[in-house]
């Protein structure tokens, strides 16, 4: 028989009970649609992620510090005192390859302004972090070298800070109290993003932060780092190394006592963790597939059962046995392949709304729901094959004789 023969005469076989057609191809939508949707949700989640990382900064290095006891001349391993320092970040600032640094001492103060108020993540920094971070000011302006200098009280706010205290960009000029202390605000910063928290913090100097907040030593908690270029992450990265190890006095032997990420190791991170979970999520959505499978040859042999004389007459009149199994093999494939594309569909459209709901967009990968529609046609074959093969190998007498 033509192909055309059988997709019609399989259509309408199966147009003759559409509830039961219809819960049999329930299973292969359900586990394509789920393939789909779990797939597309984790590259979505790694496209999130990846972006915020990407706009935490241009270039981005951080150096963070280890823990050491120090005991006369000698430096030990891990203690209470933390190992960066206001001069390690000037010394990284000389070296090549360096466009700008900004180290950083943070706390969490109540943040009040007029009857509105808020307990939010205070950090103190220099000039250089909005180039290190890729933050721009919407209103007004940053931090100055002059401002960090003299331990001025200013401060530049977030714009979640911002909303969360009633303040606009006609507010810059106005006072605002950081655990009591009044500042002037003389900026507010362009949002990164309604997921960001970086959205949710107050900047003031550096200095003046240490004198008022965080002690008055000379330790930081971090040091961002932007390199002249993506290209020179590494090397600057060697030159950072090489140029603290000599500061903090490590011998050749000695473990580092400070820590350098940078983006792109964060980003690779990220990427090797959301090839496993994609991995992972699309294994347990075959599951539903396979299931769907069962599904599909379980009413294909009824089908063989209930069919049994249809076979026989057909076997008498000149059918082979080929024809036979090629007609249930293009039923347990149209059953199948209609399962899948409506399942694509529905995998779709779940994709679109949880991408919408989490933040992170539609992320639609073009090859996952050509491979679930592969995949749902081997379903297709490999649990039609049983079925097919005992209609096919019916005998006609036996066959013309069934009641």
């Amino acid at each position: 028989m033509r192909l055309g023969d059988l997709l019609h005469l399989a259509i309408s076989r199966l147009g003759t009970g559409k509830l039961r057609t219809a819960l049999t191809m329930l299973g292969v939508i359900i586990g394509v649609a789920s393939v789909v949707a779990l797939v597309s949700v984790a590259q979505g989640a790694t496209a999130g992620i990846s972006s915020r990382l990407e706009a935490l900064g241009t270039n981005l290095l951080t150096v963070t510090p280890g823990f050491s006891s120090t005991g006369g001349a000698t430096r030990g391993s891990f203690g209470s005192a933390t190992t960066l320092t206001v001069d390690d970040a000037q010394a990284i600032s000389q070296l090549a390859g360096v466009a700008a640094i900004a180290p950083q001492v943070s706390t969490s103060k109540l943040v009040v302004s007029g009857n509105n108020n808020e307990t939010a993540t205070v950090i103190g920094t220099t000039a250089g972090y909005t180039q290190v971070f890729a933050f721009d000011v919407w209103v007004g302006r940053f931090l100055t070298p002059a401002s960090v200098d003299y331990d001025m009280r200013v401060a530049v706010i977030g714009s979640t800070t911002a909303d969360n205290l009633g303040l606009t960009q006609n507010s810059v000029g106005q006072t605002i109290y950081i655990a009591g202390v009044p500042f002037d605000l003389i900026g507010i910063l362009q949002p990164k993003g309604t997921t960001n928290t970086s959205d949710d913090r107050v900047y003031i100097p550096l200095s003046t932060a240490r004198e008022l907040f965080v002690g008055s030593d000379a330790s930081v908690s971090s040091i961002g780092v932007s390199a002249d270029s993506q290209d020179d992450i590494q090397y600057v990265s060697d030159e950072i190394t090489a140029a603290l190890r000599l500061r903090h006095g490590l011998s050749a032997t000695a473990s580092a006592d400070f820590t350098i990420a940078t983006q792109a190791q964060l980003l690779g991170t990220v990427s090797s963790v959301s090839d496993v979970l994609t991995l992972l999520l699309a294994g347990i959505a075959s599951i539903s597939l396979l299931v769907g499978g069962i599904g599909i040859m379980n009413i294909m042999l009824v089908s063989v059962r209930e069919r049994t004389r249809e076979i026989g007459i057909r076997k008498a009149i000149g059918a082979r046995g080929r024809d036979i199994l090629a007609q249930f093999l293009v039923e347990a494939l149209a059953l199948s392949l209609a399962g899948g594309v409506i399942g694509i569909g529905v995998g779709v459209l779940v994709s679109y709304g949880i991408g919408v709901y989490a933040g992170w967009g539609f992320v639609f990968n073009a090859t996952t729901p050509l491979v679930a529609v592969v995949f749902s046609l081997l379903v297709g074959v490999v649990f039609g094959v049983w079925p097919a093969t005992q209609a096919a190998g019916l005998d006609p007498v036996v066959a013309l004789r069934y009641e």
